[in-house]
């Protein structure tokens, strides 16, 4: 049902927590996961490049230990519309991706509330 997961992944300890359930998903569907960084750049110190690349190979290394085919892809631009662009343009069948504790109804400004707003494809919120 789902032949690509889409994971958009920072450094967030939400984004940590939620890497479990999107390989979950990916393995119980054969899935492949492509992995998503994207920094904004208009906040680079939000982002340390290092510990970034050094997320993305860790996280890619659990991935391919549990037997899933994993691509890493990485952009910069504003995070839901990355993300979205990124679902379109690779046809993934579901993004997967946590929220930082916000109300979804109320924070309609937050990236997960957005991309449920401008996604090509469903999207799984883990909380």
């Amino acid at each position: 049902m789902f032949d690509t997961v889409l994971f958009p992944i920072d450094q967030s300890r939400q984004a940590l927590e939620t890497a479990g359930k999107a390989l979950q998903l990916a393995k119980s569907h054969s899935s492949r996961m492509v992995l998503l960084s994207v920094v904004e750049q208009e906040r680079p110190g939000m982002h340390d490049p290092e510990v970034v690349a050094q997320l993305l190979q860790s996280t890619r290394e659990q991935v391919e230990q549990a037997g899933v085919p994993c691509e890493v892809v990485e952009r910069q631009g504003k995070p839901a519309f990355v993300i979205c662009d990124v679902a379109d343009e690779l046809n993934v069948d579901v993004i997967v991706m946590g929220t930082r504790g916000v109300n979804l109804v109320q924070d309609s400004e937050s990236t997960a509330a957005r991309v449920i707003q401008l996604a090509p494809c469903p999207v799984l919120v883990v909380p």
